[in-house]
């Protein structure tokens, strides 16, 4: 399990969620009650919009730990969240690696220059099917996009060629080797994740 930089604080996010999760409990016991009084009549319509709310739950715990993961070490987070989202909801597969504390220089094959600032917009562009940057990983160190297109190393682990396909496997073996944030979108699913300390977690956004 992650944990979350002893500096992270978006308080109004987070009173945000414990409202809607306390707001779901209330749901949830409600249709409890109805059920020991024999009057399920309206059961599976009330189960169906719990399911709507827990996934404006999901949607806004994945923004907050995206958020906390990210704010030690980039100002330009909320950019990188939202270019995370609308690849994701577009389907078009991506690979950002944001380095922390550890120099990257030596474990990734550098790509092309770019030294412009973090915006969603140019990750979004970069990205891009058709583009001639958007095969292989941004390189995101502190505000700036050092450069595009670069290679990874990729996961040696048996299991992870099973389970991964390569794009997965390169955001898992860097950060076998070093303490780098890698965010991942698949283009056949449109899944977000992010890949720490040698583990992939999902991200859900939408």
């Amino acid at each position: 399990m992650m944990n979350i930089h002893e500096n992270c604080d978006f308080s109004p996010m987070k009173e945000q969620i414990k409202g809607q999760l306390r707001k779901m409990i209330d749901d949830i016991s409600a249709i409890v009650d109805k059920l020991d009084d024999n009057d399920g009549g309206c059961m599976l319509s009330s189960l169906e919009q719990v399911q709507r709310k827990f996934s404006r739950v999901q949607s806004a715990a994945g923004a907050f730990y995206l958020n906390c993961y990210l704010s030690p070490y980039t100002s330009k987070y909320n950019e990188l969240s939202t270019a995370l989202l609308h690849l994701s909801e577009r389907k078009i597969g991506a690979l950002i690696v944001v380095e922390r504390e550890e120099p990257l220089d030596a474990i990734i094959r550098h790509g092309i220059p770019i030294g412009a600032a973090v915006s969603h917009a140019l990750l979004e562009s970069i990205f891009y099917p058709g583009n001639p940057l958007h095969d292989g990983a941004v390189w995101v160190k502190g505000d700036t996009i050092v450069t595009a297109s670069n290679v990874l190393p990729l996961s040696s682990s048996s299991v992870d060629k099973q389970k991964f396909g390569t794009r997965h496997r390169a955001a898992l073996g860097l950060s076998e080797r070093s303490d780098a944030l890698v965010l991942v979108v698949s283009e056949e699913t449109g899944a977000a994740s992010l890949a720490l300390d040698g583990h992939v977690y999902p991200v859900i956004l939408h």
